[in-house]
């Protein structure tokens, strides 16, 4: 091992921390510039198709169907009105929700202050690390999955009004909405991650490759955090979508024989709710949680590798990759814009082609890593 195992395992890989930080900021100011783009869509009422035009049970001629009952202007006028609904459900939800969850974090904060950091027991560090990146994690977690529910409330709206236009144009504003919770969730994550390594790399000093492993440890209670809120987030907005669904079926199909779907039934809007905060900001959390608790599961296991020690940039490889994934899907999303017959073959060509060039983008990163046999 080199000399100077500071230098060797941290100080020596300053430039993948100048790629880590640099990939972040990218991916938060591409979800800023996503979430312009879905904000300037305004509803217009001349656009709004109300009836419509098949061919008759004959085949022959083209008849006029109606639609909606409503003129352009009273649809418009409903939809900004649900979705007005849909957004203060939501709202109303997650404040619940966050308020719950910030009692029982503080209590988890205290149990992992007494388990794990001990401050006042001998030879432990004085400042509880495993705590603070527990409650910053936490933090984050829920700062992703609230993102998430902002932006979802905002694009539904103006999806189902592009769909009325053109189905195409109602896909490329949903998966704008998309890129805003995806590309903020992982340069959000990567970020603050990266920031908390380098605050407790400078608070703790290591000087021996255990010292950077017990730093690591301190690291993973940023996961922890980010799991416990994507388990109560994932199950709690889970659970409220699944009681409207069913509340829908029950007061309105079964009692009056109202469709699950229509507006006058009044679970419809707790259904929507229920998906946002189940489906969107329970699932941005929980995608927080997964990549925060594998990265900080991965930096663990890499310090136990001696090679690993004495190759610079490998411990940090875990976060390269997350880094130049970002820049891997900010290249892929470009062939989303390409219209196709269906949305499906648009989806998967997004697959095929983020496969591809990760794989192509990966390749660099894997000479971070020690050689075979060192």
């Amino acid at each position: 091992m080199s000399s100077d195992p500071v230098d060797t395992i941290l100080v020596k890989s300053e430039y993948s921390h100048f790629i880590i930080i640099g990939c972040s900021i990218a991916g938060l100011v591409w979800g800023g510039i996503n979430a312009m783009f879905v904000n300037k869509v305004e509803l217009q009422a001349e656009n709004i198709r109300v009836k419509d035009r098949e061919t008759d049970a004959k085949g022959m001629d083209e008849v006029e169907i109606e639609l909606f009952p409503w003129s352009k202007e009273a649809c418009k006028t409903h939809m900004e009105t649900i979705n007005q609904h849909v957004k203060d459900g939501a709202i109303t939800f997650l404040k619940k929700e966050y308020t719950a969850l910030a009692v029982f974090c503080t209590i988890f904060a205290i149990l992992v202050l007494c388990a794990v950091d001990m401050p006042w027991a001998e030879g432990s560090q004085a400042f509880p690390y495993t705590m603070t990146a527990f409650i910053i994690g936490a933090g984050t977690s829920m700062l992703c999955g609230y993102i998430g529910m902002k932006i979802a409330t905002v694009c539904n709206v103006k999806t189902t009004y592009l769909c009325n236009i053109d189905q195409f144009e109602g896909f490329k504003v949903a998966f704008q909405g998309g890129q805003v919770l995806g590309f903020c969730l992982v340069g959000l994550a990567l970020l603050i991650l990266e920031i908390l390594i380098l605050s407790y790399r400078a608070a703790l000093q290591p000087t021996d490759a255990p010292g950077v492993e017990h730093l690591f440890e301190f690291i993973s209670g940023y996961g922890l955090g980010g799991s416990t809120v994507a388990l109560f987030g994932r199950v709690g907005g889970g659970i409220y979508t699944k009681a409207a669904d069913v509340g829908a079926d029950l007061a309105g199909k079964v009692e009056a024989s109202i469709p699950e779907d229509s507006p006058k039934n009044p679970g419809t809007i707790a259904d929507n709710v229920g998906d946002n905060v189940g489906d969107i900001a329970g699932m941005g959390a929980d995608l927080f949680g997964s990549l925060a608790e594998s990265t900080c599961a991965a930096l663990v296991v890499s310090t136990t590798s001696a090679s690993m020690r004495d190759t610079p940039e490998a411990i940090y490889f875990p976060l390269v990759v997350t880094a130049v994934g970002i820049l891997a899907s900010f290249l892929c999303q470009f062939f989303a814009y390409i219209p196709t017959k269906k949305v499906e073959t648009t989806l998967k060509v997004q697959l095929w082609v983020s496969t591809v060039l990760m794989s192509i983008f990966i390749i660099p990163t894997i000479y971070m890593l020690p050689a075979a046999g060192a």
